[in-house]
């Protein structure tokens, strides 16, 4: 792997500017990279954000309209289900390539691992995973009234585990849901559709021959190449 600069570099050779300027380029650059913050993630440069051309980032407009390409891309890239998208980077949205996607899963499976079933937070969060693999997929709002979390406390609670739950590997984003005006115009932010990777790219996509600890270091290596003027005190948050 070259690095992310040199990365860039060779589609400036391509299209004489260096950045993303489409759906499909984002999704070759996941591929080329690996692992990819949807925003800033704390290394200068490395996240799509910072990777897309300027008119590909969001612009307000005087009448109160927004428009954000790079916002809307993120349903057709994780529909293309060669990456998974979810909460993976320190609590913050990202993209990681089906081929990183074992090691990465090894790796945060044994960093997060579910709670006891005999405790409240190991109930609770077997509770939403049954309703995922039952379900199949659901909104947030909509796994958290299935699971009985009403109230007004209940909604930051059951956001903390799933957050927990997609540092995890143990929850993912299949899609994104927006409401839809009287034209039938979607409108909106959206909603992350929820679900497991085992449902979304099959019970043995995650298989990995590796010991977690050894998933730990080729992912290490891998970034270091990828982003080596980071520190390293930068890499191993990505990868915490």
């Amino acid at each position: 792997m070259t690095s992310l600069k040199e990365y860039m570099h060779q589609r400036s050779i391509d299209d004489g500017q260096g950045r993303i300027h489409s759906c499909p380029e984002l999704m070759e650059c996941i591929q080329a990279v690996g692992f990819l913050p949807l925003l800033e993630s704390g290394i200068r440069g490395f996240s799509a954000e910072a990777l897309v051309s300027e008119e590909c980032r969001y612009v307000a407009y005087d009448d109160g309209g927004w428009d954000w390409p790079l916002w809307k891309w993120k349903g057709p890239v994780v529909a293309d289900r060669e990456c998974v998208y979810g909460k993976f980077f320190a609590g913050k949205a990202g993209f990681v390539s089906r081929q990183w996607w074992p090691d990465f899963c090894n790796w945060r499976r044994h960093s997060y691992p579910l709670p006891s079933d005999e405790t409240d937070e190991g109930a609770l969060s077997e509770a939403i995973l049954d309703t995922l693999r039952e379900r199949g997929s659901m909104v947030s709002r909509d796994l958290r009234a299935a699971c009985g979390l009403v109230g007004p406390k209940m909604r930051s609670l059951f956001d903390g585990y799933v957050a927990r739950m997609q540092m995890g590997c143990r929850i993912v984003t299949e899609d994104f849901v927006y409401p839809r005006d009287k034209q039938g115009h979607a409108y909106g932010w959206g909603l992350s559709l929820l679900t497991t990777p085992e449902r979304l790219l099959g019970p043995d996509a995650a298989a990995c021959d590796r010991t977690p600890e050894e998933s730990h270091r080729r992912m290490q290596d891998h970034l270091r190449q990828l982003l080596p003027e980071a520190a390293e005190k930068q890499l191993l948050k990505l990868l915490k």
